[in-house]
């Protein structure tokens, strides 16, 4: 029961904050996290899992970016070491620091308060994912900022569902990640 209020209120709550910049700037304060800049700036987001495909981006999301690029970030490594649900059956992605690795991806430029709405989505703020801002490059180079979703993992990985490494595997083929990246999300093991 009190789970279900929580979602209720969170429905609620969620495009309220959104409309309304400063209590946004509230709530994630109470969160502990910074809310910067104007509701209509443009940021970068790196997506690395499922949220590479456009029925879970776009379509489940709802998100509608002003554009994307391919994109990586260096001395990180992919890793499949959250809990999914059922626990033990499914591990989502994440990403760790690993100086010698690169995640490859799709970055979608948003409006900061659009950001909002995915962060929602994504149980930001909570006690799951947390926003990170990291340097990244453009699939041509180009270095930005962007932000990405990291959680504390498990130490061990697990496994990701066909499923949901299909999400991973056909977003990275639709937007052009590079041969490799995708020849590596072919070899992940999977429930």
């Amino acid at each position: 029961m009190a789970f279900s209020f929580r979602r209720g209120i969170r429905r609620i709550w969620i495009p309220v904050a959104a409309q309304i910049w400063p209590l946004a700037r509230i709530w994630y304060h109470c969160w502990g996290l910074t809310l910067n800049g104007h509701p209509e700036d443009s940021v970068w987001y790196f997506a690395f899992g499922a949220n590479m495909h456009d029925s879970v981006f776009q379509t489940r999301r709802g998100m509608r970016p002003n554009e994307w690029r391919t994109g990586r970030i260096k001395g990180y490594r992919l890793r499949f070491n959250l809990d999914g649900h059922p626990k033990g059956k499914a591990a989502p992605a994440n990403i760790s620091p690993d100086e010698n690795m690169e995640v490859w991806g799709v970055l979608y430029r948003l409006k900061r308060r659009t950001l909002i709405r995915l962060n929602a989505s994504e149980g930001v703020p909570g006690r799951r994912y947390r926003p990170v801002w990291l340097n990244v490059e453009d699939g041509n180079g180009n270095p930005l900022q962007a932000i990405a979703y990291i959680a504390d993992g498990n130490e061990k990985d697990g496994v990701p569902s066909l499923r949901y490494l299909t999400l991973l595997r056909d977003g990275a083929s639709a937007h052009g990640l590079p041969e490799n990246w995708i020849a590596y999300l072919a070899d992940v093991r999977h429930v």
